[in-house]
């Protein structure tokens, strides 16, 4: 192992730790629910009187992401719910984690509160792809907290007319101590941080596993979303499958995911502000490191590669679009699983290309406990992809949207949810929204 005091660190690894320490976080909860759950916390606190209503607005993507996912503990979906026990029980210091310290008490007033029609919800019609708002009150008195472009960048706070807090879009890099660039990075620059940074610099990763792993056993229980995990497992045993590391892979992906999305008690560990996205770039290595009996060390870097890929290639798509970023999470977890079985860069790159190549087109029509039908179908393509990379094979240049050049093909990918699938993006939701 290299000590960090006895070599020289490269510049961009300490890009690729102040990305990874700001992309991997914990989350309890969907984290766009938990956004506007976490404008409301804030706004609660500031307001310092009972709360009486709650006035909602989000972005039209987030409102997608948050109609249809479960509120942890409260056995309850969609937005409402978060405003109003964000409102009435959240802590505003608790970022992404917001709703931990929800007590039955809150939860059964916040219903109460929504019965009562006491707190409505709008589509905010404004240019962020990212926004929630609340707007809490008690009698004449309100506070109004807008969260934008992440999920717990505050940018604005008013009280009763009067602006007290605003964070300029121009200025927030400048104030951001924590704002990373990857301008200029390529696939290769990842893989060789992955491998060759110093452990100690990379260990706070290992976080990942024992977080998504816990959700990951919660949900072979059977009590969450569509149980898909706890199906496979009782299959084993009729027969019907195999207990393979094929078949681990899924089915302890999928039951994270079905944990998280159900409205289980405990964080997931993110990636790119997506708890799924945390999942599918963590339990496909965890599933693969036991089957090959890696050390400590070994886990850790393959779980590096695979987070720090995942934050590289979603860095090329907005923080939410039509595309679902599960896939390319996935693609994470391809380049993780690749180097435990094989150990080089070329079957990496391979093996994401097989992956672009595959699903680049699953569309994302917001959370919900199918999410983990789609987390699972990611981590499938993604070992197949890494069996194809594994033998030499790979989807080429003439093939669709993929390129030689894996940087390239990443790139192409960015282009598609940039522009390809906004249109798609407005019919989802329109589609949902007439469910309703």
């Amino acid at each position: 192992m290299k000590e960090l005091s006895s070599v020289t660190v490269n510049p961009l690894w300490l890009e690729f730790i102040k990305a990874v320490k700001k992309e991997v976080v914990p989350a309890l909860g969907c984290t766009e629910p938990i956004s506007l759950a976490l404008a409301a916390a804030i706004a609660a606190q500031r307001l310092a009187k009972p709360v009486e209503r709650i006035e909602a607005k989000v972005s039209a993507n987030l409102m997608k992401n948050g109609m249809g996912v479960t509120v942890p503990g409260t056995g309850t979906t969609g937005l409402l719910i978060a405003a109003a026990v964000g409102a009435l029980g959240g802590d505003p210091e608790g970022k992404l984690e917001v709703l931990k310290k929800l007590t039955p008490e809150q939860i059964v007033t916040g219903k109460r509160m929504i019965a009562e029609d006491r707190v409505q919800l709008a589509i905010a019609h404004v240019p962020n792809i990212l926004y929630s708002e609340a707007r809490v009150i008690h009698g004449e008195d309100w506070v109004r907290v807008c969260i934008a472009d992440a999920h717990t960048n505050v940018v604005l706070i008013e009280e009763n007319g009067k602006i007290v807090f605003q964070n300029e879009p121009q200025n927030t890099i400048a104030v951001d101590m924590d704002e990373y660039s990857l301008i200029a990075v390529r696939a290769s620059d990842v893989y060789n941080f992955a491998i060759e940074a110093p452990l100690e610099m990379i260990s706070f990763i290992r976080e990942a596993a024992t977080l998504n792993d816990s959700l990951s056993e919660v949900g072979m229980d059977g009590q969450y979303g569509l149980r898909i995990g706890a199906t496979m497992n009782r299959q084993i045993y009729q027969g019907l499958l195999s207990d393979s590391l094929f078949t681990q892979i899924l089915m302890r992906t999928a039951a994270a995911s079905d944990a998280r999305m159900g409205g289980a008690t405990l964080p997931a560990m993110t990636n790119s502000g997506s708890g799924n996205q945390g999942i599918a770039a963590t339990m496909p290595i965890i599933a693969v490191a036991q089957h090959v009996k890696a050390d400590e060390e070994t886990l850790i870097r393959a779980l590096m590669l695979s987070h720090m890929m995942a934050i590289y290639i979603h860095d090329k798509l907005p923080k939410l679009s039509a595309l679902c970023a599960a896939t390319t999470a996935s693609m994470g977890a391809a380049a993780g699983m690749s180097w435990l079985l094989k150990g080089d860069f070329e079957t990496v790159s391979m093996a994401i290309s097989n992956m672009i190549g595959d699903v680049a087109g699953i569309i994302c029509d917001g959370a919900s406990n199918s999410c983990a039908m789609k987390v699972s179908t990611s981590a499938t393509a993604a070992y197949k992809a890494v069996l194809m990379a594994l033998e030499g094979i790979r989807v080429t240049e003439y093939e669709g949207i993929v390129a030689n050049d894996v940087d390239q093909s990443i790139a192409n990918l960015g282009e598609l949810a940039c522009q390809g699938m906004i249109q798609t993006d407005e019919q989802i939701l329109q589609i949902m929204l007439k469910k309703k």
